[in-house]
């Protein structure tokens, strides 16, 4: 959940990686050619309906996936990758715009008119460039397909975390972002176009020179991370990539196939020193502008503020929001905004921003030493309990919705509302974001000496080998690279 504009310390990204290709030249910044043309930040190719879909969607894109993640090493990388794909792609007058989203879950999709997007949790999993290169090769077939104006349009039930944000923030607009983000589907595409996606990019994979394998590497490891994911703690990313891109048996047996038409593994570059270099030190999980999410705690550092959720509920860090899920239909969503001067919080709650709020219902009271509010409101078969916290002119808001006549969602609202408080500085100290570190493998060293470094994440022996495409009981040879995940 990111800070209020007012709060906000340091940037997130600024600016997007913009490629254009020109005889094979990977364009990161505009340049003279020569002869009277540039490519600039006006990218798109004019009149093209395609690139004005794209365009119009972009921004959700980034609202949905925390903006644009800024990484020059990432970067440079993504950039030679795109430049030797779309020197051998048909279409070689076709410009991308790539961006690197900051988001911890593994994604990566195409919208109309080449809007390219991979996450950095993406980029965390994969384990060398020609695994990176089939998945963009395989994006890029979707643009050069038209697959992403073919996608269905038909819109997806809207999840209980939804509701919250519909049915209480009324015509809010950061609600009306939050929304349309949440409902955002993003490259559902048909089985026959994940599979012709997969023939026509790591057709372009081999013919680039990279090892054509790279595209079933890649598919073993995220059907390896699936697994994983089903079984722990999924703040760290989600299924919407997997289930746009399953990973089935059949589909990684395909590619096998056409990956054999290039020779044996590792007949092409694997580029996997490479690969590794450029994401060492790259930001893991969740970012500090928007707070870590641990054991089902959650910490803003640059609030100062701390809350946790009952344990068997799903904490999911948002761009815009944190929402607890579970059990049964219960949903939270908490966030932060900024109170109007010269407001108390019960003013706050009349002030137009919840619907089909009970006035009656109000009361304010202190709850561990800080202003506090509570107010129910009732939407279609949904009931809320809101609960506020004010430090200084910031207040905290932990909307909980229930079916309605539930009685789960006051107890609910106060377990959850009722944990939080200020961070000490104790905790403050100790809480530090993840990021993927590059070791060198020892002569004595051992899966469970190596899992032993893995610090914030779920199964760490399990998550070691995922991360570094490992099979069960494989063990790393000594003097290799391999991923590890430390503060």
């Amino acid at each position: 959940m990111t800070l209020p504009s007012h709060r906000r310390h340091g940037l997130k990204g600024a600016g997007l990686l913009l490629l254009a290709v020109l005889s094979g030249c990977v364009l990161t910044e505009p340049l003279d050619t020569g002869d009277g043309r540039s490519f600039t930040n006006n990218w798109m190719k004019a009149g093209d309906p395609r690139a004005e879909i794209g365009k119009r969607e972009h921004p959700l894109v980034l609202a949905k996936y925390g903006g644009e993640f800024r990484d020059p090493k990432a970067e440079s990388l993504i950039a030679g990758v795109v430049g030797r794909l779309v020197a051998v792609s048909e279409d070689k007058t076709q410009l991308y715009r790539i961006t690197i989203l900051n988001s911890p879950k593994v994604n990566a999709f195409a919208l109309p008119g080449g809007y390219l997007y991979v996450t950095r949790g993406l980029l965390s999993l994969a384990n060398d460039s020609a695994a990176l290169a089939g998945v963009i090769a395989h994006e890029m077939a979707h643009v050069s397909s038209n697959h992403a104006i073919l996608r269905s349009e038909k819109e997806s039930s809207i999840k209980v975390g939804s509701e919250v944000v519909s049915r209480v923030l009324g015509n809010n607009v950061a609600g009306r972002v939050a929304e349309a983000a949440n409902q955002l589907r993003l490259s559902e595409f048909s089985k026959d176009q994940e599979l012709q996606a997969d023939a026509v990019g790591i057709k372009m994979l081999g013919s680039a020179g990279f090892d054509a394998h790279g595209s079933v590497r890649f598919l073993e490891t995220m059907q390896a991370y699936q697994a994983l994911m089903s079984q722990a703690d999924r703040r760290f990313g989600d299924f919407s990539f997997l289930s746009s891109h399953p990973a089935t048996p059949q589909r990684i047996e395909q590619a096998r196939r056409h990956a054999r038409a290039f020779g044996a593994p590792g007949t092409g570059e694997s580029g996997r020193e490479a690969y590794l270099k450029s994401i060492d030190g790259l930001l893991y999980g969740d970012s500090a502008e928007e707070g870590f999410v641990r054991n089902n705690t959650f910490s803003h550092l640059g609030l100062g503020v701390t809350f946790s959720a009952p344990p068997d509920r799903r904490m999911e860090n948002q761009a815009t929001a944190v929402v607890i899920t579970g059990p049964g239909n219960l949903a939270t969503r908490f966030d932060a905004a900024v109170l109007p001067r010269g407001q108390n919080l019960a003013g706050y709650l009349k002030s137009g921003w919840v619907k089909g709020l009970d006035e009656a219902s109000i009361t304010e009271s202190t709850v561990g030493g800080l202003s506090a509010a509570r107010a129910e409101a009732d939407g279609a078969n949904w009931r809320f309990v809101i609960r506020l916290l004010q430090i200084d002119r910031q207040v905290y808001r932990f909307i909980t919705a229930g079916p309605a006549g539930s009685q789960s969602v006051e107890a609910e609202s106060n377990a959850i509302a009722g944990s939080f408080r200020r961070m000490t500085d104790a905790e403050k100290e100790k809480l530090k974001p993840l990021k993927i570190r590059i070791v060198t493998v020892g002569a004595g060293d051992t899966l469970a000496s190596l899992a032993a470094q893995m610090q914030g994440t779920p199964s760490p022996l399990r998550t070691f080998q995922v991360l570094n495409g490992l099979s069960a009981g494989e063990i790393p040879q000594p003097g290799s690279r391999v991923k590890v995940v430390t503060d």
